[in-house]
């Protein structure tokens, strides 16, 4: 079986002109089969700003009024994925960009309402919490891109998907990157590497060598008791650890200049 690399960028990376050409430069050396998996928060934070929207962020996850559905869209679909894309071809990568609603390759149903568990919230209590436009992943077509891979293209996937009714449904790009690497398993050898700014997932946010080696579903349950991990890094790593169940062969959690090297968070179940 072909091996295929799954990487996701995203956090201060994609908006510094300098790490965000690193990145790409590291990319387009990783041999083989590639995709590459965006975010942009901070940039769609930034325009809704401009704009006058106010942002939400509940267990490190945008809630998605209709104004910011269209920020979003606007910022991620467009800015980021599409300078990304540029850029990937100065670089020589035969890059696509897109998202779920292109050829209908990633399928979503909108969030109901959900409990957030006070030590997810940060707040005294727990919570239900209406998320708006935002999709739960319930289909990836992996042949489909397994198709267009093939044929020498790279997806560059935008964190959006769709519903099938004409709807764009914002989606955490991480879930985006373990749901296409689920996908892909049974058609190649699947890694999957989530990469942002710090050497891996830190003891001490603050001590850029506290990073932790191994975690597996027994220590993610304690970090996030203890405080350890929050926000962000805890759907990261909850979908880090629905990806291995489903056959993904290696997940790790690194820094975007450490791509194809040893080191960072491997994410394991046991």
């Amino acid at each position: 079986m072909e091996k295929i690399t799954v990487i996701k960028v995203g956090g201060k990376i994609v908006e510094d002109a300098q790490t965000l050409a690193q990145l790409l430069s590291a990319f387009s050396n990783v041999k083989g089969h590639k995709v590459l998996v965006h975010g942009g928060g901070r940039s769609a934070t930034k325009m809704a700003a401009s704009l006058g929207i106010e942002t939400q962020m509940v267990g490190g996850r945008r809630v998605t009024d209709a104004q910011m559905l269209n920020v979003v869209t606007m910022v991620y679909g467009g800015l980021v994925n599409k300078n990304i894309v540029a850029k990937l071809q100065a670089c020589g990568v035969n890059a696509l960009g897109l998202t779920g609603a292109d050829m209908n390759v990633m399928h979503s149903k909108r969030r109901k309402p959900v409990m957030v568990k006070a030590e997810v919230a940060g707040t005294d209590t727990d919570q239900l919490v209406d998320y708006g436009f935002v999709g739960d992943v319930d289909r990836c077509d992996g042949a489909m891109l397994a198709k267009l891979i093939e044929e020498g293209i790279v997806p560059v996937m935008a964190p959006l998907t769709h519903d099938g009714e004409g709807n764009l449904l914002n989606t955490n790009a991480d879930t985006i990157a373990a749901e296409t690497a689920k996908a892909l398993a049974p058609f190649f050898e699947v890694t999957l590497v989530y990469c942002f700014e710090k050497a891996g997932v830190l003891r001490d946010e603050n001590d850029d060598d506290s990073v932790i080696a191994l975690i597996n579903q027994d220590d993610f349950k304690r970090y996030v008791q203890d405080g350890v991990i929050t926000g962000g890094m805890i759907p990261k790593i909850e979908n880090a650890l629905n990806a291995c169940k489903a056959g993904v062969s290696k997940v790790v959690i690194t820094k975007a200049d450490a791509i194809g090297q040893d080191g960072g968070t491997v994410i394991r179940l046991a």
